[in-house]
């Protein structure tokens, strides 16, 4: 159970931090931050399903395990760019990073892969999740 409402939470998070018009350039630049602690500890948490081997052919396996990296990677991607084009949080530490018109095209760019790997994840999950729910109901 605790899984699946880290899950949730993890998801919500991500759908509001990739609104920025929603919270205001300002709110998404720190709640950027926040999300990146909720995925880690999601990725963490399902660490072990990348590689267990339950029913799950050898190239199903190497799959899951390139698309949590390739996951991770855009995750980084975003975060790091993010914060080399912040106004809010590198402000609020006293710095300020050169390199706007790099940085905002690769956080554009690596914010558009990552959804697009996370709408991969979940599809892939979905039977899990669906597992999951039916479980949870049960008990």
């Amino acid at each position: 159970m605790g899984k699946l409402v880290m899950d949730a939470v993890a998801l919500v998070v991500y759908v509001v931090v990739s609104l920025p018009a929603l919270t205001g350039i300002a709110l998404h630049e720190w709640l950027g931050l926040g999300v990146f602690v909720v995925l880690a500890v999601h990725l963490a948490q399902h660490l072990d399903t990348l590689t267990s081997p339950t029913g799950k052919t050898k190239a199903a396996r190497w799959a899951r395990i390139a698309l949590g990296i390739a996951l991770a990677i855009a995750l980084v991607v975003v975060v790091v760019s993010g914060l080399m084009m912040s106004g809010a949080v590198l402000g609020f530490l006293g710095y300020y990073a050169e390199g706007y018109y790099f940085w905002n095209p690769l956080h554009s760019i690596s914010a558009k892969v990552l959804l697009a790997l996370v709408l991969i994840h979940l599809f892939v999950n979905a039977r899990a999740f669906r597992l999951l729910m039916r479980k949870w109901r049960k008990d």
